[in-house]
């Protein structure tokens, strides 16, 4: 939900987003929850959590989790994020990028929220990439065979892996189909020191979109060109889940 600024740039630097929607979902990852940072002091942060009902316990997939109450959690949602960015100049437009996640609510569906906030954060931002489904898409089972084969898919290049994904990925599936596994890794100072705490939102309020924008299309030239093509799984940093 509202990803953070660090998964926000992976992806605003593939040409396609996997929403890897028939995996176990996971009540400590990002999936239903987001944090805050404060507008003018981004030490100070705050949980924004879209409280979850597992229909079928612990296995349940991501795409079946249902949301606890979705009006009043759509009332603290909007009200958490005005609380800590209605005061910014550029708020106009993140409230303007925001009402589709509030209205995403009405689905009752934890992942539909998840995926439309970075759908719209995307879009803020002029990402031209294509969005996948994983249920919808031939894999064979296991962690790494499978997203070489989801990647496969969109006839990519290279995959763009995180620093936690690299601890456990096995890139054997990917040479096998000649897609070369690409490291990202992204600067560690500015706006970029707390990238991998907070929701990009921060950024987004002290910046604006046109500002982080041009930083990310500078990262994307640099992953870009040497391999012409990218793919990215919202969960490469990850392991996938047994479920």
């Amino acid at each position: 939900m509202f990803p953070r600024l660090t998964t926000l740039a992976k992806l605003f630097t593939a040409d396609y987003w996997i929403v890897l929607d028939d995996v176990q979902f996971t009540r400590r990852d990002y999936q239903h929850r987001a944090r805050l940072g404060g507008l003018d002091d981004p030490a100070r942060r705050q949980w924004l959590t879209i409280p979850t009902h597992l229909p079928r316990g612990r296995p349940t997939l991501i795409r079946d989790a249902v949301i606890d109450a979705p009006s009043p959690a759509r009332r603290r949602t909007a009200g958490l994020l005005r609380q800590h960015y209605g005061a910014s100049p550029h708020w106009s437009a993140l409230a303007q990028a925001v009402e589709p996640v509030l209205d995403a609510f009405t689905t009752g569906r934890t992942a539909a929220v998840a995926e439309v906030s970075t759908l719209v954060l995307l879009d803020l931002l002029g990402w031209q990439g294509q969005i996948l489904t994983s249920s919808l898409l031939p894999a064979r089972p296991g962690r790494s065979v499978r997203l070489a084969d989801l990647a496969a898919v969109t006839g990519a290049r290279a995959y763009l892996c995180g620093t936690g994904g690299m601890t456990y990925l096995d890139p054997a599936p990917f040479t096998a189909q000649n897609i070369a596994v690409a490291p990202f890794r992204l600067p560690t100072t500015g706006i970029w020191s707390s990238g991998r705490r907070l929701s990009a939102l921060w950024a987004l309020a002290v910046l604006g979109p046109r500002a982080v924008g041009a930083r990310l299309k500078a990262l994307a030239v640099d992953y870009q060109t040497p391999y012409g093509m990218q793919v990215y799984t919202p969960t490469d940093d990850q392991p996938l889940s047994k479920g």
